[in-house]
């Protein structure tokens, strides 16, 4: 499995809609705080204008509605993980993304089985209040070589300057939230994303 090299995380189908049409082809619907029928509504919208413009669409978290909702993704973190069916899920089909933040949540997420492995912080982020320091790129190295040919994705703290260093060490793919959803224009900031990321969508460039 390959995974595009600019992986959107938003909060709703409205930055969906916003941002999917400029020509972002993976993004992770991230809600935490909604009643499951909003959430089953949000999905559905996401699913809609995703599967318009050809985009993959990740949804944290809620397994079961991306199950009933017939999506093919989900993304977990490790308490997520520890409640969730994966027999279910791996009988739905779902490709599964999984967080970790150290190497006991590694060995953890290898056992799962997963589609592919995050590793974050990276750098500092101020998205959420995290028990974990900074990984650096050293430890993105490390984990390159530890989940094999698994899909590597980093997040945290990332930026456009940071696009380059992130994907020539070991990752896959670059996620990213505030960079792109506090910028004072949110389209031209995924433009120039897009735009950094391509070199490695058209496979220019090699991990160094």
């Amino acid at each position: 499995m390959k995974l595009d090299p600019f992986y959107l995380i938003v909060d709703s189908a409205e930055w969906i809609a916003r941002l999917v049409p400029l020509g972002v082809k993976l993004v992770q619907l991230r809600i935490k705080d909604k009643a499951p029928a909003e959430l089953r509504a949000e999905i559905s919208a996401a699913m809609t204008i995703c599967a318009a413009h050809g985009c993959q669409l990740i949804i944290n978290d809620h397994w079961q509605l991306a199950i009933d909702e017939g999506c093919n993704f989900v993304h977990l973190g490790q308490e997520d993980l520890e409640a969730a069916d994966l027999s279910a899920i791996h009988a739905a089909g779902l490709r599964l993304g999984l967080s970790t933040h150290d190497d006991a949540e590694l060995e953890t997420a290898m056992a799962a089985k997963p589609d592919y492995i995050a590793l974050g912080p990276i750098y500092p982020t101020i998205l959420k209040q995290m028990k974990w320091a900074p990984q650096g790129l050293e430890r993105l190295r490390i984990w390159r070589t530890r989940v094999g040919e698994l899909p590597l994705v980093a997040i945290g703290g990332l930026n456009v300057d940071r696009i380059e260093g992130v994907l020539s060490q070991g990752a896959d793919s670059a996620a990213v939230v505030t960079d792109i959803t506090l910028n004072p224009d949110p389209e031209a900031r995924t433009r120039q994303w897009l735009s950094a990321t391509a070199p490695w969508r058209r496979g220019e460039n090699t991990i160094g």
